[in-house]
């Protein structure tokens, strides 16, 4: 009698519990956040931070090609942004001089702004050159007064009323680069070898003629190059142009055999969350229990976010076709906003495809400074982006002769 009064408290003690985790489980089985299952993962750098500098386009790409070397030699390096910003700078105001101030002179740039850097230049390591911040008492990137001291200057050239041009201006321009940026080296020391910027660059071990940009639109003929007319792609390369499909089948290609992919595109959309997530969302039209289009219309952005979050990854996305991307690229919805870097895919508990993305805020959001976005809106909201050529689908290199 008395095991069996000791069994039975015992069951008595279990059924609280047992109630708890059911419960749990239920709770957990029933929410709307996402639970990731990793597909595919490709090794990367670590997260940066851009901090207040309109630089992802430089942070991303040479992100991109930190991980190009790691895949082709499994060494790990950390090349510097501000020796690239202080050539890019230099040359993008040497253009607006040029075209006498009818040029855009401004903080952002392209994927192949850094290539460009790279081929003609060189590069650095982080330890070349200040870090980032440091000139100017910060401890990150803050171009808020570099810009305001920098930009009135290139105007004032750009504008002036001189028959001939004195070549100086560069010299001042040049100072005011060293002055916030830091002095790109001529020559320093790494790993006990002395480089050159042009010889280290050299010594990273990629071919530079390997890179190519691709994009998708119907305003210029399919399987031909054209620049994408953006006002940060002022050096004017071209991207090749793939119906929407292909496009997003060299994406998909890149990642299954190991290559990332230097994405640049609109993330200023209600879909693209700060805490780390990015879906299609039919914003004009949502599928939300309870709302119609003239309430939902009416809400503030707060109070959307919300209603979205409620939802979570059972919202319904809309699906990318060519005649919507055209459409929002020429009304000007699909905007040319950030650049960030694709390194894998994974799924949530739904079996929706995202790819795992890094940006350059920082370890941000909920997952350290990584965006799960699904591949619907990266489809959609794509600009252009720069791979490897060798991770083009064979049949696609076919037809663009790569």
């Amino acid at each position: 009698m008395k095991r069996m009064l000791m069994f039975a408290a015992g069951i008595m003690m279990m059924v609280p519990a047992m109630a708890q985790n059911a419960e749990a489980a239920k709770d957990s089985t029933e929410s709307n956040d996402p639970v990731f299952t990793v597909v595919k993962e490709i090794p990367i750098t670590s997260v940066k931070n851009q901090n207040r500098s309109g630089t992802c386009w430089n942070f991303s790409t040479l992100s991109f090609f930190e991980a190009e070397i790691l895949k082709k030699s499994g060494k790990t390096y950390d090349l510097c942004e501000m020796f690239v910003c202080n050539k890019n700078y230099m040359d993008r105001a040497v253009v607006k001089v040029r075209m006498h101030g009818d040029a855009q002179f401004s903080e952002g740039g392209s994927a192949y702004d850094v290539l460009y850097v790279l081929q003609n230049y060189g590069i650095c390591p982080e330890e070349a050159m200040p870090l980032p911040g440091t000139l100017y008492g910060d401890t990150l990137t803050n171009f808020n007064q570099f810009f305001e001291v920098m930009t009135p200057y290139v105007n004032a050239v750009a504008s002036s009323k001189q028959k001939t041009l004195n070549p100086a201006w560069k010299n001042g321009l040049q100072g005011i680069l060293d002055a916030y940026l830091g002095e790109c080296p001529e020559e320093f020391t790494y790993e006990g070898k002395t480089y050159s910027p042009k010889s280290f660059a050299e010594s990273l071990g990629l071919d530079w003629n390997d890179y190519v940009s691709i994009t998708s639109y119907t305003h210029h003929p399919f399987y031909t190059e054209f620049p994408v007319e953006v006002q940060d792609n002022w050096r004017q390369p071209g991207s090749w142009n793939l119906p929407i499909d292909e496009m997003a089948r060299v994406i998909d290609n890149a990642i299954e055999n190991g290559y990332t992919v230097a994405w640049g595109g609109d993330v200023s959309e209600d879909g693209f969350t700060r805490q780390g997530l990015a879906l299609l969302y039919d914003t004009e039209n949502p599928d939300l229990e309870g709302s119609d289009m003239a309430h939902w219309l009416k809400m503030t952005p707060a109070e959307k976010a919300n209603r979205l979050k409620e939802q979570g990854v059972n919202i319904k996305e809309v699906v990318p076709t060519q005649e919507s991307r055209q459409k929002e690229f020429d009304n000007w919805t699909l905007t040319d906003d950030h650049g960030m870097l694709i390194y894998g895919i994974a799924k949530d508990q739904t079996g929706r495809e995202y790819y795992m993305v890094k940006n350059s805020w920082g370890k941000t959001g909920e997952y350290d400074g990584i965006w799960y976005m699904s591949k619907n809106f990266i489809v959609a909201k794509c600009m252009d982006f720069m791979v490897n050529r060798n991770a083009v689908p064979k049949d696609i290199r076919k037809k663009l002769g790569l």
